[in-house]
């Protein structure tokens, strides 16, 4: 080996080493290579090593991904239909549900708060755990079954929160005729509540992951097409169920004291959620086979890195330590004398390489803001923009349905209450209308994209909502106008109201399909060249996203109070916000190419 005067190195940038490189050198007859354990396949150079005594093919190498079939890639991802299931219930039915336990509209929204709280947190950090795992039953399964346990004693707690309340010391009055507070039943449901938002976010990361391990790299926009048509599956049933109104009539052993139709029904939606989950969730266990992470196969540098690194600008321009004659053999490989460092091994990488606690997670967003690409900061505040508009919509559509369009009372008498969870039913078939329209919508996206931009697809989508959001205070004031006169009974006109508020519900999903692919699909065009922080700028652009939910989740119940209840002014407020984003969009937002890569949707 002496004798040869080539080699092949293999750069290892670490981060504690700083401004210096581990370079594992080897005598080969080929010329001088260079593998950069970055790229996430091999130079064709490097994969010309011949055998023999100069072949260095490092027995520590990361296996390449199996292409599995389709029908292996379809069963891996039903877990996706169980998880939207219980979304979309939750994002239909809870919100109305919780008004019945006697909390009041003005503070409904304070429950919304665990979902952006731990998709901030939570989510990274199963994220950066999964990726870590090394049990023999694989990365990302374990967090799945975790999660859709969790997800199901959540979703239990919920269903059952009033008769446990009852059980707990709540009032015994009958359901019907008591329109107090059921605080132990409140309470109950919101740990439910904030249980099922921890759990979503501890499925959705792995599942997406998991998807990306088993799909070769030919495959990636066939497995997001596949991700997404198990997610519109779970969209279409789960809001089907929540706009059924005969459940209670089905399973009539579900009624109690506690427990009227409108409980009864949510309690038979969750629960049929509950085996619809655990079947898809064994579905996805059995069919997707991982292989366990072993312990001497060596890490890939974070994401996070190139943007957390102080000098990443100049990472590229390293010169690499080239002087092969000075260095000393280490197991069959040669490292350079003037490196003090030791290549660490894979406990030093997953114990002490990047710190995975949540502080240090959201620690290192924040730090990363001022490391990314200029532009970014103009995507940021066009998608917190569009979220200010988007979330008010989402906490309080089907209660805007039964309380504004069909004028009903969750606290009011019996008639008012049953026109109300009509009210919500019809919410519920608006939000089915939606998904089947956001399906259609994602075909079109790309054609879009590649005539006009994706900035001025994204820009126009915003003034839909604008338009819409609008829209629905339109509807509510000529309404609650009509209703104040006395003629809410008039059948031509209140049936043109229902209508026009379920066109308003399927619009929606036309812009809400740009929402949910676009700004994801520009900030992997802005960041393709910042050396591998596409995964942390994406971190980044959850910011804009979780944070304008706080705001609404805080703010959107005090603001409507402040106005005399109801929905029209966190409405007004979002079709405001929509306005500005679209403006902002078109003024500031760079131009970018008529390329378009799907990413798949970030529902939840």
């Amino acid at each position: 080996m002496a004798g040869k005067n080539d080699s092949v190195s293999v750069r290892v940038p670490y981060r504690n080493l700083k401004d210096t490189e581990v370079e594992m050198t080897g005598m080969d007859d080929e010329a001088h290579h260079r593998i950069d354990l970055n790229s996430s396949a091999p130079s064709p150079s490097s994969s010309k090593q011949s055998g023999g005594g100069g072949d260095l093919s490092p027995p520590q190498s990361m296996p390449v991904p199996n292409q599995n079939t389709l029908m292996t890639l379809i069963l891996s991802c039903t877990v996706a239909a169980g998880v939207q299931f219980g979304w979309a219930l939750q994002l239909s039915l809870l919100t109305p549900y919780i008004q019945t336990l006697g909390i009041g509209h003005a503070f409904s929204s304070f429950i919304w708060l665990c979902g952006p709280i731990t998709g901030l947190v939570v989510q990274p950090c199963v994220g950066i755990w999964s990726d870590k795992c090394s049990l023999k039953m694989g990365r990302r399964r374990p967090f799945i079954l975790a999660g859709s346990l969790m997800m199901s004693v959540a979703v239990v707690l919920i269903g059952f929160s009033a008769d446990i309340g009852y059980l707990l010391g709540d009032t015994h009055e009958h359901c019907r005729t008591f329109k107090g507070t059921r605080t132990r039943a409140a309470v109950v449901f919101i740990i439910g509540f904030w249980l099922l938002d921890l759990a979503n976010n501890t499925v959705q990361g792995p599942a997406r992951a998991l998807l990306a391990d088993l799909s070769g790299p030919d495959q990636r926009n066939t497995a997001n097409a596949v991700f997404c048509s198990w997610m519109a599956v779970g969209n279409i049933l789960g809001f089907s169920a929540g706009a059924s109104g005969n459940w209670h009539r089905w399973f009539p052993f579900l009624l109690s004291r506690s427990c009227c139709e409108a409980c009864g029904n949510l309690k038979a939606a969750f629960l049929l959620a509950v085996v619809f989950l655990l079947f898809c969730t064994l579905v996805t266990i059995h069919f997707a086979k991982e292989v366990p992470l072993i312990a001497y196969q060596p890490m890939r540098v974070s994401d996070s890195a190139p943007l957390l690194e102080e000098h990443s600008k100049s990472l590229s321009d390293r010169s690499a330590i080239d002087n092969a004659n000075q260095s000393r053999a280490v197991n069959g490989y040669e490292r350079d004398k003037n490196v003090k460092h030791p290549i660490p091994n894979v406990e030093e990488v997953q114990n002490g390489g990047f710190q995975d606690g949540p502080g240090a997670v959201l620690v290192n967003l924040l730090t990363s803001l001022r490391h990314l690409p200029p532009a970014m900061h103009s995507v940021l505040i066009v998608m917190a923009l569009t979220w200010l508009s988007w979330f008010p919509f989402f906490l309080f559509d089907t209660d805007w349905m039964g309380r504004e369009v069909y004028h009903g009372d969750p606290s009011g008498n019996l008639s008012e209450v049953r026109t109300y969870d009509q009210g919500v039913r019809q919410g519920a078939f608006g939000l089915l209308l939606n998904s089947v329209v956001l399906g259609v919508s994602s075909f079109l996206i790309e054609p879009m994209c590649k005539r006009m931009g994706s900035r001025l697809v994204w820009a126009m989508s915003n003034f839909i909502v604008f338009a819409c959001m609008a829209g629905t205070a339109i509807i509510s004031w000529i309404s609650v106008g009509e209703y104040s006169k006395g003629i809410e009974h008039v059948i031509g006109g209140n049936d043109s109201i229902k209508i026009a508020s379920l066109i308003v519900f399927a619009l929606l999903g036309f812009p809400l399909a740009i929402t949910y692919s676009v700004p994801f699909s520009v900030t992997a065009e802005l960041t393709a060249d910042a050396g591998g922080g596409q995964g942390l700028a994406i971190g980044v652009l959850n910011l804009a996203i979780v944070v304008p939910q706080m705001i609404v989740s805080l703010g959107a119940g005090p603001w409507d109070a402040l106005f005399g209840g109801g929905n029209i002014p966190a409405f007004v407020l979002a079709s405001f916000a929509a306005l500005a984003a679209g403006i902002f969009a078109v003024r500031r937002l760079p131009d970018l190419s008529n390329s378009f890569t799907s990413t798949g949707f970030h529902f939840g």
